[in-house]
């Protein structure tokens, strides 16, 4: 009677604690989720100013077509792509190309002056600051479930339950020679 009493406190508590670890896995997935929704809003904001920048900028630099076709072409791209995977590859093509368009302008001091031109900058400055914010807490995110999903116990049981570690929200690789030299100044 002891025995199975103790038998039966056993597998209850097994079994809680492999319900405890499961929930902790299914949170920590989800918390990476909310936090790729939260690049998405920002992306959705960057891909509605761009278009409005480029216009302002196609008023004054007629001869930088390619670029800014490369930028909406980029754009595109963002706005098409499905999967994590496939919105950070495009998004890192858009953030290539706008630093494109950040170099172009600085040929442009009688476009640097316009009002209009001023405000898209600073918003799309702040839009960017608050996509860099979002991508850091997505990665945050995704190392804590990582990191759940590889240490003990949760290695013992997130594979049986369909749990793998996820890519973080990195820079191509293409472009993070351009990313890690020092931005030029000169006045």
């Amino acid at each position: 009677m002891v025995t199975t009493i103790v038998i039966i406190a056993v597998v209850v508590l097994v079994v809680l604690w492999v319900i405890s670890i499961y929930n902790n896995l299914v949170r920590l997935r989800n918390n990476r989720a909310n936090a790729f929704s939260n690049i998405d809003v920002q992306l959705k904001q960057r891909y509605d100013l761009v278009p409005q920048l480029v216009a302002t900028v196609k008023g004054y630099a007629k001869h930088e077509k390619e670029l800014l076709e490369a930028v909406t072409a980029a754009r595109s791209a963002c706005m098409s792509a499905t999967s994590v995977n496939d919105k950070i590859a495009a998004d890192n093509l858009l953030s290539s190309a706008l630093t494109g368009l950040k170099v172009s302008v600085e040929a442009y001091p009688e476009l640097k002056a316009n009002q209009n031109f001023l405000q898209l900058q600073t918003e799309l400055s702040d839009i960017e600051n608050k996509l860099a914010a979002t991508r850091r807490f997505f990665n945050s995110t995704t190392r804590e479930l990582n990191n759940a999903v590889q240490t003990f116990p949760g290695n013992l049981l997130a594979g049986a339950f369909g749990f793998q570690t996820e890519p973080m929200f990195e820079i191509a690789q293409e472009n993070r020679a351009a990313m890690e030299k020092a931005p030029e100044v000169s006045f």
